[in-house]
């Protein structure tokens, strides 16, 4: 990187909430936000958005006739934008770019108008235009008066923290000052869980402790399940006074695949996007990483072997809030984020409780975080405390 780029707003909507004090209070309790639903007569865990969330996005949706037809993965958001916009006090400047993405994008409405084709062999009038990737971040620009790039990307469950690979682009070449990044997904449909479910990776129905195992690195069985939510942030160049936090490295990298969904035993992909997002920094300065981690037995292993390689005998501290929100596809890096920044704002390390924690940091100045998604499509962003 040329140079820090500052993190200056930062919103989410998840089954954590929607303020970051309310965020914080959840995540420093040991209890998870899974549910367990009937999803196409058969019962599933699934992390939805927290009542008062919902609300929200349904009062969002009555605002505007011209959100009522859209997809919750928009209105998700189009409401964190409004809020990350408002922390970073962009509230009058309307020159920025937008790179907001989801892995799956309008899942609701697909299932919806699809079914409805073969039950009619006749599509809705606003089945294509309410169905695309690029509903995102257009309507977010419509939305917030932006007249600056507006981007829609995919790249599975790296999709949020690829956005912010593309903003320090922007940022970094002169073309913009400002950039909004991050995903959003509202994956809890019947096909797409039914689909986790083919792979053999989701969670089971049993009401255990704990659905989720993500970290626990002798568990004996997948335990992914889905969660839904966007995570929205705004990117300024340089260092700024009201920093919540600085982008100091990034790092990406693909690695060649024997499978459609895997990654190497030692993530080579996430190997090599943590030793480029390090750059010349010490590993000894990392005082925690947040994994990507999402349940799956190979997934975390692999993740968990990478960051041995790479650290050696200088392990930093690993977390991850998959095992209370669920993965929520190409929202969950941005939502990792959210977690990183809010640990160094408080100075307080959350742990994993299932895991025995071994290195729990006295201070949090250095944190990396992690995505990868099917594909091998690894990102590592480097995140350090302002001073």
């Amino acid at each position: 990187m040329q140079n820090p780029v500052s993190i200056t707003g930062i919103s989410s909507i998840s089954p954590l909430g929607i303020s970051s004090e309310e965020i914080w209070k959840l995540y420093k309790e040991s209890s998870h936000r899974i549910t367990f639903e009937d999803v196409a007569g058969k019962q599933a865990p699934v992390a939805r958005l927290a009542s008062q969330a919902r609300q929200e996005i349904e009062k969002l949706r009555k605002e505007n006739s011209n959100y009522t037809p859209l997809d919750d993965s928009v209105l998700f958001a189009i409401f964190a934008a409004r809020n990350a916009v408002k922390e970073a006090n962009w509230k009058d400047d309307f020159n920025f770019g937008i790179n907001i993405g989801s892995s799956r994008g309008a899942t609701g409405l697909f299932e919806k108008y699809h079914k409805e084709f073969l039950q009619t062999n006749q599509s809705s009038t606003l089945s294509s235009p309410t169905t695309t990737l690029g509903n995102i971040s257009s309507w977010i620009a419509q939305d917030l008066g932006a007249i600056g790039p507006n981007i829609s990307h995919s790249i599975t469950c790296s999709t949020a923290l690829h956005a912010i690979l593309n903003g320090i682009a922007w940022l970094q070449s002169g073309l913009s000052d400002k950039f909004l990044v991050g995903g959003s997904e509202a994956p809890l449909t019947p096909f797409t869980i039914a689909q986790m479910k083919a792979l053999k990776i989701y969670a089971s129905a049993d009401q255990v402790t704990y659905p989720c195992q993500a970290m626990n690195w002798s568990k004996t069985r997948n335990s992914m399940f889905l969660g839904e939510g966007a995570g929205i942030a705004c990117l300024e160049n340089g260092h700024t006074e009201n920093a919540l936090a600085l982008i100091t490295g990034i790092g990406y990298a693909t690695e060649t695949l024997t499978h459609n969904i895997s990654i190497s035993t030692n993530a080579d992909c996430f190997q090599r996007s943590m030793k480029m997002a390090l750059g010349d920094t010490d590993i000894k300065e990392i005082d925690a990483i947040v994994l990507h981690a999402p349940g799956t037995i190979k997934g975390d292993q692999a993740e968990y072997n990478a960051i041995q390689e790479v650290f050696g005998e200088h392990m930093p501290a690993m977390t991850t809030n998959k095992w209370k929100i669920g993965h929520t596809f190409g929202a969950s890096g941005i939502l990792s984020l959210e977690l990183a920044i809010l640990m160094m704002k408080h100075q307080e390390f959350i742990p994993v409780p299932f895991v025995d924690h071994k290195v729990v940091p006295e201070k949090l100045k250095k944190i990396i975080v992690n995505a990868v998604g099917f594909g091998g499509n690894a990102v590592s962003i480097l995140l350090e405390l302002p001073l």
